[in-house]
């Protein structure tokens, strides 16, 4: 999805929220930016960094935690909607969008990650001669 100042390729993220864990955060802004539902990992699939500009003008590094989110559903309607461009893309695309570079890490691991689930888990291996 795009950002709503900027329209660079992003993910959905936000601000740390009292008396909720990172994740529910997580899951929370994916729900609000994007229209998203889903079951969301507890345990974080990694972070990076990225500036953003403040509305008074300041610039600071923002560290963002990333959660991956299985969704199973879609809702019409949402806080953000008609905000951002969203689309659906491949891992490779997405990794063309962004201008992260350890974002664009993170998009690689999680498609080796999703490779390797399908494949169940086991390497190929080769047969012996």
């Amino acid at each position: 999805m795009t950002s709503r100042d900027t329209g660079r390729w992003v993910i959905p993220k936000g601000w740390p929220m009292t008396r909720k864990c990172a994740y529910e955060v997580a899951a929370q802004e994916a729900f609000e930016e994007a229209g998203v539902h889903g079951t969301v990992e507890t345990e974080m699939l990694g972070d990076y960094t990225y500036s953003k500009v403040l509305r008074d003008g300041l610039k600071v590094t923002c560290k963002v935690q990333v959660y991956a989110l299985e969704v199973t559903t879609v809702a019409k309607n949402f806080k953000e909607k008609g905000e951002r461009t969203i689309e659906w893309v491949s891992c490779d695309e997405a990794v063309k969008r962004v201008q992260e570079p350890e974002l664009r890490n993170l998009f690689l691991a999680f498609k080796q990650r999703m490779a390797e689930r399908l494949s169940g888990g086991i390497p190929k291996q080769i047969p012996a001669e």
